[in-house]
C-alpha cells in the first residue's frame, strides 16, 4: 500500500480537546478522538481558570488515540495544526515553565483593569483608534495587568506571554511565537497594521514589550516537532507544526469562510459569528471585534459568552437527554408565548454587560413549565447572537449564507430557530468539528507551501469543505416576524436592567 500523507488537526477548547487525522489527498477524516476536562473549581466569582498542563495532556492523549483509530504510521504524518480557545493568559517564566493557571476568555474578574487600561489610552474612542478594539474582560491585556496588581510575586517571574494555542505550539516545537489572528484578541495588537501597540503595552507595564513573543504570518510553520514531543506522540521530528490560531480563526477555515460573503455562526459554550474581510473592519462603537484571521486577512467577529451553557444548564436540571430536550422545546410555538431569556449567565461581551446575570422575562402560569423554558433558552441565546449580526450588517458585512457549527448546530429545531431569527439560509458542514478541521487544513496549506507549491487557502477550502444539504434550514416568514418582535423586547429588557445588574453584583460580591 502506498504511503499516505496525513495531517493532524487539534481543537483545544474550554471543555475538551479534539483531534482529527485527515488525509491530505481526499480531506477525509480517518480518525478522531477527544478528551474532556473541567475548569478549576471553587474560584472567586467571575474567575475562570485552567491549568495549561491539562490541555497538553489532553492533546497528547487525543493525538495518540486518533492516530490509532486511523491506523497511522509515524512516517505518514506531515503536519500538525493547533486551534485553541482565544484570549487565555498563559504566563511563562524564564525557564519556559507555567507560573500560574491560565485565566480564560470567560473570566470576568478583570473589569477594573479594563477600565484602567482604557483610561491610560485616553478613553474608548482613542483606544479603538490605537488598537482597533475596545479592552474587554475577555481579552488578554487586562489579565496581564490583573496579575501585576494582584499577584506581584508572580508578575516578577513573567518572562513570556502566550495564548493557549501558542503554549501547545511551544510544547511541540520549543518555540514561543504568536500569529496575527490569535494575537489580535489580546487587545495589545494594532490590528490595522499587524504590530504590537506601544501605547497599550505601556498602559500595562513599561517592560511588557520584551515579554511578548515574535509575531508571525499565518501561512508559515512554527517549526518541526522537538525530539521530546515526537517521542511522546509516537511521531518523527520531520512533522511540521503550522502557525495555528484561535478557535474562531480555525473555525473560519474549517467552514470554508475564507472569502467575502460567507458568515460562520458557532453555537458552542460561547457563541461567535464572523466573516472574512480583505480589509480591517473596525467598529467605532467597539461592539464588533476587529480581529485578524489566520489566513493573513481580517475576521470581524462578535462573541456572546452564553450559548450551550444556558441550554445545558436547563437540560441537566430537567434530567433530560438531548432528544428529550428537543422534543420538549418543539412542543412550544415560536416566541415561546412571550417567555424570553436574557442569557447573561456569566456576564456578557456582546453587548458588553460584564455585570449581567441571566433573566427569564415573561414567566406566568402558562409559560412556567419545562418545555417553554427549554425553547426560550434556545431562542434567547440566538437572539443574543443576532444582536451582533445586525451590528455587522451596519458595518457593511452582509451574509449570502450562514454556516452553522458547534453543538447547537446539531439540533434540527435549533437550526430552524437560527434561520428564523437571522432571516437567512442556514447550512451545516459534513465535517462538524470546524476548528479542528480548519487546523488540519491550515497545516495542509503550510505543508504544501513548504513543498514549493503556490496555492491559496481558499483553493484548499473550496476543495475540501463540503456542505450537508440535508440539514439546510430556510426562514419561515411568520416566525421571522415573531422573532423581530422578540428581538426588540430582548434589547429593551437588556438596556433597562443595566444599572440593576451593577447593584446586583455589588450585593453578591459584598
Amino acid at each position: 500500500m502506498a504511503t499516505r500523507n496525513l495531517l493532524i488537526g487539534i481543537d483545544s477548547g474550554t471543555q475538551s480537546t479534539k483531534a482529527l487525522v485527515v488525509d491530505a489527498k481526499s480531506g477525509k477524516v480517518l480518525g478522531e478522538a477527544s478528551e474532556a476536562y473541567d475548569l478549576i473549581p471553587n474560584l472567586p466569582a467571575g474567575a475562570k481558570e485552567q491549568d495549561p498542563e491539562t490541555w497538553r495532556k489532553a492533546t497528547a492523549n487525543s493525538i495518540r488515540k486518533a492516530l490509532k483509530t486511523a491506523k497511522a504510521k509515524a512516517g505518514e504524518v506531515r503536519a500538525i495544526g493547533i486551534s485553541g480557545q482565544q484570549h487565555g493568559f498563559v504566563p511563562l517564566d524564564k525557564k519556559g515553565k507555567v507560573i500560574r493557571p491560565a485565566k480564560l476568555w470567560c473570566d470576568t474578574s478583570t473589569i477594573a483593569e479594563c477600565e484602567e487600561i482604557t483610561r491610560q489610552l485616553g478613553g474608548s474612542a482613542k483606544t479603538i483608534k490605537a488598537i482597533g478594539n475596545t479592552v474587554l474582560p475577555g481579552f488578554t491585556a487586562s489579565k496581564i495587568l490583573w496579575m501585576k496588581k494582584r499577584e506581584p510575586k508572580n508578575f516578577k517571574k513573567l518572562a513570556t506571554v502566550l495564548l493557549p494555542h501558542d503554549y501547545l505550539n511551544h510544547w511541540l516545537t520549543g518555540r514561543a511565537v504568536m500569529e496575527y489572528g490569535d494575537a489580535s484578541g489580546t487587545a495589545l495588537l494594532d490590528v490595522r497594521n499587524r504590530k504590537w501597540c506601544g501605547q497599550a503595552l505601556k498602559a500595562i507595564d513599561a517592560d511588557l514589550a520584551g515579554k511578548l513573543p515574535e509575531l508571525m504570518p499565518s501561512d508559515q510553520p512554527v517549526g518541526r516537532l522537538s525530539q521530546a514531543a515526537a517521542d511522546e506522540l509516537g511521531l518523527t521530528t520531520e512533522v511540521l507544526v503550522s502557525a495555528g490560531g484561535g478557535d474562531n480563526m480555525m473555525g473560519a477555515i474549517g467552514t470554508g469562510n475564507t472569502e467575502e460573503g460567507v458568515i460562520t455562526a458557532s453555537f458552542g459554550t460561547s457563541g461567535t459569528i464572523y466573516a472574512c474581510a480583505e480589509k480591517p473592519v473596525v467598529d467605532p462603537d467597539g461592539e464588533i471585534a476587529a480581529f485578524c484571521d489566520s489566513t493573513n486577512r481580517w475576521l470581524p467577529l462578535l462573541c456572546t459568552m452564553n450559548v450551550t451553557v444556558a441550554t445545558e444548564m436547563l437540560r441537566k436540571q430537567f434530567n433530560w437527554t438531548h432528544d428529550q430536550y428537543a422534543k420538549g422545546a418543539a412542543k412550544v410555538p415560536a416566541g415561546s408565548d412571550g417567555l424570553l431569556l436574557l442569557p447573561y449567565l456569566d456576564g456578557e461581551r456582546t453587548p458588553n454587560v460584564a455585570n449581567g446575570t441571566g433573566v427569564f422575562f415573561g414567566t406566568n402560569t402558562r409559560t412556567f413549565n419545562r418545555d417553554h423554558y427549554a425553547r426560550a433558552a434556545m431562542e434567547g441565546v440566538t437572539l443574543g447572537m443576532n444582536y451582533g449580526l445586525r451590528r455587522l450588517a451596519k458595518l457593511g458585512v452582509r451574509p449570502t449564507q450562514i454556516r452553522a457549527t458547534g453543538g447547537g448546530a446539531k439540533s434540527k429545531l435549533w437550526r430552524q430557530i437560527m434561520a428564523d431569527v437571522f432571516d437567512a439560509e442556514v447550512v451545516t458542514l459534513k465535517v462538524a468539528e470546524g476548528a479542528a478541521f480548519g487546523a488540519a487544513l491550515q497545516a495542509l496549506w503550510c505543508w504544501r507551501l513548504q513543498c514549493g507549491e503556490k496555492i491559496s487557502i481558499t483553493e484548499i477550502t473550496d476543495t475540501f469543505v463540503k456542505l450537508n444539504p440535508r440539514e439546510t434550514a430556510v426562514p419561515i416568514e411568520d416566525n421571522v416576524e415573531i422573532y423581530e418582535e422578540m428581538q426588540i423586547l430582548q434589547d429593551e429588557v437588556s438596556t433597562s436592567l443595566r444599572e440593576a445588574f451593577i447593584r446586583h453584583r455589588a450585593i453578591v460580591t459584598g
